[in-house]
């Protein structure tokens, strides 16, 4: 069976997925060793994996459906509001 390659906008969508979910991630190390926002920090990387996948699945899996596009966004103005949240505690 070959691979499929991604073209150069799905890629662009897959990398913007995936950086929040990373930042997700380090931020659920950094609450672990702070102790602060737990609850948000491990909820926050389930709802990426059941948001991703649920509009995967729906989409048929392309990446370039506007579920998919939802998901990135929604996600992007999530670390927005952490970032936003942490300067101001700053």
């Amino acid at each position: 069976m070959m691979a499929h390659s991604l073209n150069r906008r799905q890629s662009i969508w897959a990398m913007a997925g995936a950086v929040p979910f990373l930042a997700s991630i380090g931020f659920l190390g950094i609450a672990f060793g702070t102790g602060a926002l737990i609850a948000f920090a491990v909820a926050w990387p389930l709802f990426q994996i059941f948001g991703y996948a649920g509009s995967l699945r729906l989409s048929k899996g392309e990446i370039d459906h506007s579920l998919v596009k939802t998901q990135v966004v929604l996600h992007w103005m999530m670390l927005a509001l952490l970032i936003a949240i942490v300067g101001r505690a700053l």
